[in-house]
């Protein structure tokens, strides 16, 4: 599916933090024997979306070499340390750099690492037979990311400020449709993340 016309959503993988309440790198964490960014990037490297774009700031250089076998661009945010509203900002404005046309994007993140493949295929096939503004991952009895936004959306993508990504403006709509994806609920933020993960 990777690169299909029909579809035309390109691929954002937010991957710059500095998981400072885990106390190292989360985008290096390794499961199942590769790092949580290698896997994140390929499963998105090997979805409908093209192109993608990852986002780099924390630990820059380890991390570009992880992923620099795949069909990615990556992109630096220099200004990370501000939060993930900004790599969204930066990572968009790179796609649309590469993609003008493209009429949706997907935003994933580096630290879910049981969405796969093809549950990110699910926001494109939904995509493409109901051409909703906003579809969201719903878990835990909240929507959230992966998400993916169409064009209609991308002003206000592009204006977010904060740490909060766009979490707030999921939460905020009335017209978003969601797909189930319980995976999504595990994410690495803590030690006992870390140590959940592991066992």
């Amino acid at each position: 599916m990777a690169g299909s016309k029909e579809l035309n959503v390109g691929g954002l993988l937010l991957a710059a933090g500095g998981s400072s309440r885990l106390g190292q790198p989360k985008q290096l964490l390794e499961f199942k024997g590769k790092t949580l960014l290698r896997h994140a990037a390929e499963a998105m490297a090997e979805s409908y979306c093209d192109p993608v774009v990852v986002v780099l700031g924390a630990e820059t250089e380890m991390s570009a070499v992880e992923i620099g076998s795949l069909s990615v661009v990556q992109c630096l945010n220099e200004d990370w340390q501000s939060g993930m509203s900004s790599s969204i900002r930066i990572g968009l404005a790179m796609l649309l750099e590469l993609a003008p046309e493209i009429d949706a994007v997907l935003v994933s993140l580096c630290d879910q690492p049981f969405v796969t493949t093809e549950m990110l295929n699910r926001f494109g096939e939904k995509f493409a037979t109901t051409n909703a503004a906003l579809i969201a991952a719903a878990y835990n009895r909240v929507t959230g990311v992966p998400a993916l936004f169409s064009s209609e959306i991308f002003d206000e993508l592009s204006h977010l400020d904060g740490d909060k990504g766009a979490r707030d403006l999921i939460r905020s709509r009335f017209d978003v449709e969601t797909i189930d994806l319980p995976e999504a609920a595990f994410d690495i933020d803590t030690p006992e993340d870390t140590a959940s993960l592991r066992s």
